[in-house]
C-alpha cells in the first residue's frame, strides 16, 4: 500500500486533501504541529514541530512514508512576504526531505508560489516566463525548488512542485480578499477594499487540493502551476459576493491604497496542470462562491472570533 505523510495537513489546503488521498487508496499520516484535526478513521495523526529537525527526522522514521505532500509553511497573511521565518523552512523542508529519501521515499511533491515569477510578465508559463521573485517568501521558494530538483536528479527521487495562484474557499484567513469582503458584508459592515482594476487568477481550494493530488498520483517532474487559468478583475469578483449576499451597497472600492509592486495582470497558464497530469476543475467561480458564501453563513461565530 502506498502510505504518504501530509504536512500542512490541518492547514487551507490540506484538511481538503486527506479525503483525496484516502479516496486514492493510501494510507494517510497527517502532521500538524498543535492540534489534530478532524477524527477520521482512515487518517492517521502525529503531532510534531517540523521545525525542530530531531522531531522531524524520529516522524520520517516511525511512518516510512512512500509519498510525501509537502504544503507546510509560515502563512500569517502581509507578514510571511519578508518574514525571516522563511528561512527556517527552508531548512526544515530541505530537512525532511532529505530524511524522506534516506528512507527510500519514492515521490514528493511541496507547494510552490506564483512569487516565483517575474510578475511584470503577467502570464505566467513554467517554460518561459522568467523566475524573479522580488520578496523573502518567493525567494525562498524558488530556492528549495531549484534545490529540490538538482536533488531529485541526483538521487533519481521522482518530485514535483506545485506553484500556487490565489485561493479561496471555506477556511482561508478571514484577512484575505474574498474571505475579508464576506465576513464583512454577512455582518452588515462595510467592506473597504482596493481600486479593484487588479486581473487575477483565482481557484476554489478544494480544487487547489484535488490539483495537488492529480500532482502527487502522475508521474510528472518538476514545476507545474496550480490555478484555474482564468483572468478576473478584483472588483468583478468582489461585485459578484456584493449581489450573492444581497449587500453591494457595502462595498467601498479604493478605500485601501494597493501596494506599488501590486501587478496589473496576474494570471497561470495552466496548460501542463491540464494536458500532462490530466486535471480539471470541478468547481465554477459561481459554484466556488457559494459554497465558501455557505459555509461563511454557517459558521459566522467561528468568524467572529477569528476577527479578535
Amino acid at each position: 500500500m502506498k502510505r504518504i505523510l501530509l504536512t500542512g495537513s490541518t492547514g487551507f489546503i490540506g484538511r481538503h486533501c486527506l479525503p483525496l488521498l484516502v479516496a486514492h487508496g493510501y494510507e494517510v499520516h497527517a502532521v500538524s504541529s498543535k492540534a489534530r484535526g478532524e477524527k477520521s478513521p482512515d487518517v492517521y495523526w502525529h503531532q510534531a514541530d517540523l521545525l525542530d529537525e530531531c522531531q522531524a527526522a524520529a516522524l520520517i522514521n516511525k511512518v516510512q512514508p512512500s509519498h510525501l505532500l509537502h504544503l507546510a509553511w509560515y502563512a500569517v497573511p502581509k507578514n510571511y512576504w519578508n518574514s525571516s521565518e522563511n528561512l527556517r523552512w527552508v531548512r526544515a523542508s530541505l530537512s525532511l526531505l532529505q530524511e524522506f529519501a534516506k528512507h527510500n521515499g519514492e515521490r514528493v511533491v511541496m507547494a510552490g508560489t506564483c512569487a516565483e515569477y517575474d510578475w511584470s510578465y503577467g502570464y505566467c508559463s513554467e517554460t518561459l516566463t522568467p523566475l524573479a521573485p522580488s520578496t523573502l517568501y518567493g525567494v525562498c521558494k524558488h530556492s528549495l525548488q531549484s534545490i529540490l530538483d538538482a536533488f531529485s536528479k541526483q538521487t533519481e527521487l521522482s518530485a514535483a512542485w506545485g506553484r500556487i495562484f490565489f485561493l479561496y474557499g471555506p477556511h482561508e484567513n478571514p484577512d484575505r480578499l474574498i474571505s475579508s469582503v464576506i465576513r464583512n458584508l454577512l455582518h452588515g459592515l462595510p467592506a473597504p477594499c482596493s481600486h479593484g482594476n487588479q486581473v487575477r487568477d483565482f481557484l476554489y481550494v478544494v480544487d487547489a487540493a484535488s490539483a495537488f493530488v492529480a500532482l502527487l498520483q502522475s508521474n510528472i517532474q518538476g514545476a507545474v502551476n496550480i490555478g484555474s487559468g482564468v483572468p478576473i478583475s478584483l472588483k468583478n469578483i468582489i461585485y459578484k459576493i456584493g449581489e450573492k449576499i444581497g449587500r453591494s451597497d457595502l462595498i467601498r472600492l479604493g478605500e485601501i491604497a494597493s501596494s506599488l509592486n501590486d501587478p496589473p495582470f496576474l494570471v497561470a497558464n495552466i496548460q501542463r496542470l491540464k494536458v500532462q497530469v490530466g486535471w480539471n476543475a470541478r468547481y465554477s467561480l459561481d459554484m466556488g462562491l457559494d459554497q465558501t458564501i455557505q459555509w461563511g453563513k454557517d459558521n459566522l461565530s467561528l468568524i467572529v472570533n477569528d476577527r479578535r
